[in-house]
């Protein structure tokens, strides 16, 4: 039996989603509290894997089993077993074929930054701090530039594994709300760092150190080092996968 589970964490004080020998990592944690509930070891698969200190508002994971739990029996078993960061939200058992990484048609991001003099105290785990003035819609302007698929050579980490750079982005957006500038990104899948790669980059249009044609430059040129520097993991939050509406998940994960 396979059985699918939405997750909600804080990913401040994990390092990544992916289980490690050392530190703590969620998939750890939700691994050790649905091994306890099925009373066997239990290893999930993910939508996609977060860095350390990058949050999930709704990360899609599948288990294998044949012990017989009702799904609220999973959620609250599951829920009591792990620290007060991680969630499980809902639970459905899905067909043997659904897979949770390779069965997701796209990938959600948001990222926050707080643009305001002060630093953040309330909400310091969750945003990117920018002191200096943004204009939100350069930069949206300037993101439109990716749409589409393109070699992200320019947005990638070096140290990314993925066979190639070729990606396709689906949608991104900019807007600003009061105090926050908000980027919403949708795209087949990410590579190592990209979206943190591309705030980097926008960030300089935002402040008008660079004009807001030089994110189409910077992705022609497939250079990273001329592009933008990493920016802080505190902003980003993994929104979700979406998945074809056959699988019948939850609305949140699935393509209208």
């Amino acid at each position: 039996m396979r059985i699918a589970l939405g997750v909600e964490y804080d990913g401040t004080d994990f390092s990544g989603w992916q289980r490690l020998s050392h530190g703590a990592t969620v998939q750890g944690a939700l691994e050790r509290a649905l091994s306890f509930v099925a009373a066997h070891p239990v290893e999930v698969t993910c939508a996609g894997r977060t860095d350390a200190g990058v949050h999930g508002r709704c990360q899609v994971v599948h288990f294998d089993t044949e012990v017989t739990r009702d799904p609220r029996g999973w959620v609250l078993g599951a829920c009591s077993n792990l620290p007060s960061t991680v969630a499980v939200l809902w639970a459905q058992v899905v067909p043997d074929d659904f897979h949770a990484r390779f069965s997701a048609r796209s990938r959600r991001y948001r990222y926050r930054i707080l643009n305001r003099p002060v630093r953040a105290a309330l909400d310091a785990r969750y945003v990117t701090w920018e002191r200096h003035p943004l204009d939100a819609l350069r930069m949206h302007q300037a993101a439109q530039a990716l749409i589409g698929e393109h070699d992200f050579t320019a947005f990638r980490a070096v140290s990314c594994q993925a066979a190639h750079a070729r990606r396709e982005l689906i949608a991104v957006s900019l807007h600003r709300e009061g105090e926050q500038v908000i980027m919403d990104i949708e795209a087949n899948a990410f590579l190592h760092h990209m979206v943190r790669n591309i705030v980097g980059s926008l960030l300089p249009i935002g402040r008008g150190e660079q004009p807001v044609e030089w994110m189409a430059e910077l992705l022609a040129g497939r250079d990273r080092e001329v592009a933008g520097p990493t920016a802080p993991s505190s902003g980003l939050t993994f929104l979700g996968p979406r998945y074809e509406a056959h699988w019948a998940l939850p609305k949140e994960v699935s393509q209208s």
